[in-house]
């Protein structure tokens, strides 16, 4: 920590990316320590090479977490629409008000980095807010075993993520874990990817977890765990998981998680650490991809994701930072590769393996002419016969 950093105490509601939520350590907002290193999260990543193919134009990014962003940031003005709170609850406590999560996620996905102000990895996508943040200490909060699970009669995600679709996002941020798997969550998750919708959302920030010390894992977080959906891990400035980073098979890939810079309410810089922050740079690179070619699928970009990150660990994958960390413009190389996928190629009527002759195709089953025949003797034979009885019975 620098000299005379402000330690930001999360609220009760904070995201996956703040430490206290997961009961692993500190707040993970701290203040900024100045312009210093502000664009190597971006560095990380390779957004500003990306950047010459894509800037996430026409795309826009659901942020399903706590809070509304400030909109009056000139970073963010014009760019940022508030959807309706979905929580349904309040946040209690005052030490930090939900904007600052929402703020500071929604400035590193899409901030337009204008008057020399934060700028996200997407600086022309727009993002949609969504609260849906629940209350610390139930089945968000902390991993069975440590506290008893709660299953919630409604999910606040999965309507969310419903509305998200809906509103036309390409691309659906989800920084908050839960530790419980959710039948309308699980659902809602596979309506938006049949509609070509990618979903990205954070492991979790259990890395210092009493279950993680003693079992040497740490416990699966949902959304990430359910299929198709991009699990992200945090790294520091070295590229090595962060200590808090949760690490289990949901991790896809890594993104920065360390005192990342983002843009705080009231026209204030700080840094952000956690997977949630991680989380949202991803969805912002994503958004690169989705303005370049709308049209790939999400299993097709979580390709482009996984086989250009780097550096690959030693046996190609590990649960701690899984593929790599992102690299942005590789893999808006790659998902141009990727867009022939798919298309299905012509095949002659005639063709067959093999060299010799092309076997006579089976008859197409129709009429037998012989049955034909017999029917309409039959039916001659039956009108004359009625033909006879009717004259013979008018002669009497």
């Amino acid at each position: 920590m620098h000299p005379g950093e402000r330690v930001l105490r999360p609220a009760a509601l904070g995201l996956a990316l703040t430490a206290v939520l997961m009961g692993t350590g500190p707040a993970a907002w701290a203040a900024a320590p100045g312009d210093d290193g502000r664009r190597w999260a971006l560095d990380a990543v390779d957004a500003v090479a990306a950047w010459k193919i894509s800037k996430g134009a026409g795309v826009t990014v659901a942020l399903l977490g706590g809070g509304q962003p400030d909109t009056g940031l000139p970073e963010l003005a014009g760019r940022v629409e508030r959807g309706p709170d979905m929580s349904g609850t309040a946040f209690g406590d005052e030490t930090v008000k939900p904007e600052e999560d929402a703020t500071a996620l929604a400035s590193a996905i899409a901030a337009s980095g204008s008057d020399g102000g934060i700028s996200g990895v997407a600086p022309k996508a727009r993002v949609l807010s969504v609260p849906v943040a629940r209350p610390r200490g139930g089945s968000a909060g902390r991993p069975p075993g440590e506290a008893p699970a709660q299953e919630p009669r409604d999910s606040p995600i999965a309507r969310g993520i419903r509305y998200a679709v809906a509103r036309g996002a390409k691309v659906i941020c989800l920084p908050i874990p839960a530790y419980a798997v959710d039948r309308a969550e699980r659902d809602a998750v596979s309506f938006a990817l049949a509609r070509g919708v990618v979903l990205v959302a954070a492991v979790g920030d259990a890395g210092r977890s009493s279950y993680a010390r003693e079992n040497g894992t740490s416990y699966w977080a949902f959304p990430a765990g359910y299929p198709g959906v991009v699990g992200v891990a945090a790294v520091d400035r070295r590229g090595a998981k962060t200590a808090g980073s949760s690490d289990n098979l949901s991790v896809l890939v890594a993104a920065p998680g360390d005192r990342v810079p983002v843009a705080l309410p009231g026209g204030r810089t700080g840094t952000a650490s956690g997977t949630g922050v991680a989380s949202a740079l991803v969805a912002g690179t994503i958004a690169l991809i989705k303005a370049k070619y709308p049209d790939l699928p999400p299993e097709l970009v979580s390709r482009a994701l996984t086989s250009t990150s780097r550096p690959h660990p030693s046996a190609g994958y590990d649960d701690k930072v899984g593929f790599g960390v992102v690299d942005a413009a590789a893999a808006l190389q790659k998902a141009g590769e990727l867009t022939g996928y798919g298309a299905a190629a012509s095949v002659r009527d005639d063709a067959h393996f093999g060299k010799g002759t092309l076997s006579r195709a089976p008859a197409r089953p129709g009429p037998d002419p012989v049955r034909l025949w017999i029917y309409g003797i039959a039916v001659l034979l039956g009108i004359g016969g009625f033909c006879a009885g009717v004259v013979a019975l008018r002669r009497r």
